[in-house]
């Protein structure tokens, strides 16, 4: 499939996000919210500072999707936590009309009707690491009924859900350098001896460095990514590909801790 090798050609999660909503913009869907963790505990969504949130929605639905927590009463978004695999908006918004919803349903209902989201197609994923989970809704551009986005579906779901599975593969492997946590060359390389079982005093000995200048690189990691504990920092830095990460001439990092 001569679609896959763009794909194959990214070297940043911010370069593969902006070739992928553009190609997913030509089948007719124009905004996309792909959400990837590996922090979530059984009946929970997990905490979205610990998540790798990807969208060109609105910034002000955003705001209120995610960073007020409407996403853990979200209709698509439960379905994706619960289920793999691909589905139209139809048959979920279907379940619900059978039942009454809750007054957090209805907020988050209504917000996206405020947006525009009304007919789309979610994917969920499969994951094989514990507590992992990774989907992606998809928002069909302003003026397409669902009926509309169904057809699309049956024309083309096969090709685009292909797409998205790539999409997803590429995003795990790539470093996530236009995100807002992104460690410094200094954090990286101490998180890295961390994680090859090296103490302070060794890291200090390997880098001729003192102690104390160690663990200030070491804290400003943990700070970077939000985490209380120096394993929390090695953990989370692997899942967003930013630690042990290939040099583009397959040189040894030159920048090394001052």
């Amino acid at each position: 499939m001569k679609e896959l090798k763009p794909y194959l050609a990214k070297r940043s999660v911010d370069e593969l996000w902006r070739h992928h909503t553009a190609v997913m913009e030509r089948f007719g869907f124009d905004r996309l919210f792909y959400a990837y963790s590996a922090f979530r505990r059984a009946g929970t969504f997990g905490d979205p500072d610990d998540a790798l949130v990807l969208t060109n929605h609105d910034p002000q639905y955003v705001e209120a999707y995610v960073n007020k927590g409407l996403f853990r009463h979200g209709p698509m978004m439960r379905w994706a936590n619960e289920n793999t695999g691909a589905m139209s908006w139809s048959h979920v918004l279907s379940e619900l009309n059978a039942r009454d919803l809750s007054e957090a349903e209805r907020t988050v209902m209504a917000l996206n009707a405020r947006y525009g989201l009304v007919a789309g197609y979610t994917i969920s994923f499969p994951m094989a690491m514990k507590h992992s989970s990774a989907g992606i809704g998809l928002t069909a551009r302003p003026g397409l009924t669902q009926a509309e986005v169904d057809a699309i579906w049956e024309r083309d779901g096969e090709t685009i859900e292909v797409l998205n599975h790539v999409a997803h593969l590429c995003i795990t492997q790539l470093p996530a350098t236009g995100q807002s946590r992104v460690l410094t060359p200094r954090q990286i390389e101490v998180l890295e001896l961390v994680a090859d079982g090296k103490t302070i005093q060794d890291i200090a000995l390997i880098l001729e460095r003192n102690a104390a200048t160690v663990e200030k690189h070491l804290r400003g990691a943990r700070d970077t990514l939000g985490v209380e504990t120096t394993a929390q920092a090695v953990r989370k830095a692997s899942v967003l590909n930013q630690i042990f990460l290939l040099e583009p001439d397959g040189a040894a990092r030159a920048d090394h801790i001052r």
